[in-house]
């Protein structure tokens, strides 16, 4: 109400109970006022209530649900459902124009604020993260790998002589295809092993410019995030080797916000060399529902010109997805969980290893990695080749998820190019292995009950070899899953808190 309806209000009710009312209004509207204001994520989260009166406010503005509208085109927000309705808190217009996803819709100015503040907000959530010196962005509808894919489009235009795209190696669907959605071939860059890492081959990166000529190279596709044991790309070599051959440098930091190395990467290639843009997923970074992605970038030009490659308007729902998360959680809510993510970092790490050495296993040493984990499963290939798939698909149905099991010798052709050694981002990686991550939102108890029942699983295959009779724990053959599950379920895409990029993972 305005001050004006509160003044009405006190003829019928005691002045000094619409004052506190008044009162508590003004609290919730300065909270909005802040945010229209500094354009920056608050401090302290909101309470649902502010979020739900700022949202109901924005609706109010949108011209579907202006009081007598009269609406005679095809698009006038009309929702047939009132429960669809509701979940987008009457917010039906989405964002953008037919030219312009950033653009501003003269029949949608709530809608319009929201994909203004939206960005903006994220834009700060950046900075937090690490990457201080971030100038624009803006958050597309479209998962991780189609907004690669909208980079390179846009890229063309500038370089339209280039046909390829080098990319080091990382075992990925989505980021592979993005490349050839785009039109590019990709050139594919093997990785190096040190020690059990896997990492760039900056020379042979170097070769591949080099003899392709710096004009047919549309850019250099480095990785940010990734499934141990491969390791975050040299971001500040590749970057300097970038800015070196005028070649662009476009950055799949898909779960990367959440690690302060991986930003760090990124703000310090930026500062020595050259990032055009970095991709990242909402769902995996600020746990909102699959179907958003924010690029970024340091010059804010380029990034408009992404925004403006995207053809006609777009869901809203990410953008309202991800502010509201934002809100509620506040800068500090979002630091406290990356601290916890750290913490819950180490404490799977202590507890993969322990395990490991209890199964005459071990934990790979990737201190590059700062999300993800790798334990060995050399000694259980040795008692049986096929126990490593088979203990993916135990693991399945026992409900640990986003667990991922790789064998050694796995051929998948992808968009025509066939890897060897898939998902282990290696020819001839040496030892098959065992993934886990410590994700954003990951707890003490999740990683407690994986190694629980990973332990059972190790020990049903010690069992198996001791006593022919068959094991305690329901043996593969006596569950539900086939072989040809295994075989599925080890070469499809894991869960959302391992993967790169469906965005890329």
């Amino acid at each position: 109400m305005n001050s004006e309806n509160f003044s009405l209000s006190e003829r019928l009710v005691s002045a000094s109970y619409v004052r506190q009312g008044s009162q508590a209004r003004r609290g919730h509207e300065q909270l909005i006022r802040l945010l229209l204001e500094q354009g920056k994520c608050p401090e302290e989260g909101w309470s649902e209530s502010t979020i739900e009166l700022f949202l109901n406010e924005l609706a109010l503005m949108d011209s579907n649900n202006f009081l007598g509208n009269c609406g005679v085109g095809e698009r006038e927000g009309r929702v047939a459902s009132g429960l669809v309705a509701r979940r987008h808190y009457r917010l039906i217009h989405g964002i953008g124009r037919s030219g312009d996803i950033a653009a501003v819709q003269p029949k949608a100015a709530g809608s319009s604020l929201l994909n203004k503040i939206t960005n903006s907000v994220v834009l700060d959530i950046l900075k937090v993260a690490g990457v201080r010196s971030v100038s624009s962005c803006f958050v597309l509808p479209m998962a991780t790998g189609m907004s690669l894919t909208l980079c390179f489009l846009t890229l063309r235009h500038r370089r339209p002589k280039a046909k390829y795209i080098i990319w080091p190696r990382i075992d990925q669907k989505s980021c592979f295809k993005a490349m050839v959605t785009a039109g590019f071939e990709p050139v594919v860059v093997e990785n190096v092993l040190e020690g059990d890492e896997l990492r760039t081959d900056l020379q042979a990166v170097e070769s591949r410019i080099q003899e392709l000529g710096p004009d047919s190279v549309l850019c250099v596709h480095s990785t940010t995030s990734c499934f141990a044991p491969r390791v975050p790309d040299r971001l500040e070599e590749l970057a300097l080797m970038c800015a070196k051959y005028d070649v662009p440098h476009i950055v799949n930091n898909a779960y990367g916000v959440q690690s302060s190395k991986c930003m760090h990467l990124i703000q310090q290639g930026a500062r020595v060399g050259r990032i055009d843009a970095f991709v990242q997923s909402l769902d995996k970074n600020f746990m909102v529902p699959v179907g958003g992605a924010i690029i970024a970038g340091f010059d804010e030009a380029f990034v408009q010109e992404i925004s403006r490659m995207y053809p006609g308007r777009a869901s809203a729902s990410p953008s309202l997805d991800v502010l509201i998360t934002l809100l509620t959680l506040g800068t500090g809510g979002y630091r406290r969980l990356l601290k916890e993510r750290k913490e819950m970092y180490t404490f799977l790490a202590e507890e993969l290893k322990t395990l490991a050495a209890a199964h005459g296993e071990r934990l790979l040493h990737t201190p590059h990695n700062p999300i993800s984990l790798a334990m060995s499963l050399g000694s259980l290939e040795k008692q049986n080749q096929k126990a490593v798939t088979q203990l993916g698909s135990m693991l399945f149905t026992r409900q640990v998820s986003g667990a991922r099991v790789v064998p050694l010798g796995t051929e998948q052709t992808v968009s025509g190019h066939t890897f060897r050694g898939f998902m282990s981002h290696s020819a001839h990686y040496p030892c098959p292995y065992l993934n886990a991550a410590s994700a954003v939102g990951i707890t003490r108890d999740d990683v407690a009950l994986c190694v629980k029942r990973l332990d059972k699983c190790l020990r049903s295959f010690g069992r198996e070899k001791r006593d022919q009779s068959g094991p305690e724990e329901p043996s593969i053959t006596e569950s539900s899953v086939t072989e040809a599950d295994a075989t599925e379920l080890n070469t499809t895409e894991p869960c959302a808190a391992d993967t790169e990029g469906d965005s890329s993972h």
